[in-house]
């Protein structure tokens, strides 16, 4: 009776294992919306935090990006922006721009200047629209940090879900906590900005990868 219960327990557990990846592999079907982009340019399109406030030319995170990846990379950050100000600027300075990737950082300056998280969302979907149709990829960078802007970071985690976009979460914490890496109350110094681009670089590479096998197979 032992032999025959072990065989039985193993095919349970390697039926068990099977379901995990084809639930896996159900959820990486989904894939990311221009998932075989051809564009040319990495684009990080946002705020103050791409912009690079508070540091040298040179020193922000589009910057430090640049030397992780093989493609070009243009900092499409603004100070002061909202997600509306970006939203009207997005055609000549993003779409304009041959993305191949479009990293999007706004809600900052929404939350304090008390913009309804509602019009944030919705022009961030807006934005991601606009880049996909532009046959780009679309990634979504969440500025919390732990229970700081918590409530933006579910949002936008389900509005990248839903839209087929990637998703960059927390992309400053333990920065905004740490004065060794600011360089005022909220924004990063140059080596805070260096670990906001390992931690987007961290989560695009997979996807630059699959992209890159992607239109190796189309040659």
């Amino acid at each position: 009776m032992i032999k025959n219960k072990i065989p039985i327990a193993v095919l349970l557990i390697l039926g068990l294992a099977s379901s995990c990846v084809l639930v896996f592999l159900g959820c990486a079907k989904k894939d990311i919306v221009n998932l075989d982009s051809r564009g040319k340019n990495i684009i990080c399109f946002g705020d103050s935090i791409s912009f690079g406030y508070g540091v040298n030319q040179g020193e922000d995170y589009p910057n430090a990006l640049a030397k992780l990846v093989e493609y070009p990379v243009i900092n499409a950050g603004l100070d002061g922006d909202t997600s509306c100000d970006g939203l009207k600027r997005i055609g000549p300075q993003v779409i304009d721009k041959e993305p191949f990737l479009v990293i999007v950082e706004f809600g900052g300056n929404d939350f304090l200047k008390k913009v309804p998280k509602e019009d944030t969302l919705k022009n961030i979907s807006l934005m991601v629209d606009k880049i996909h149709a532009a046959g780009a990829m679309a990634a979504i960078a969440d500025i919390s940090a732990g229970m700081f802007f918590r409530e933006y970071r579910v949002a936008l985690r389900k509005l990248a879900s839903e839209k087929g976009a990637i998703f960059i979460p927390s992309i400053l914490n333990g920065i905004i906590t740490t004065p060794q890496l600011k360089s005022d109350f909220l924004h990063p110094n140059a080596d805070g900005y260096i670990l906001v681009a390992k931690r987007v670089y961290r989560v695009i590479y997979p996807y630059l990868k699959q992209n890159s096998n992607l239109n190796k197979g189309r040659k």
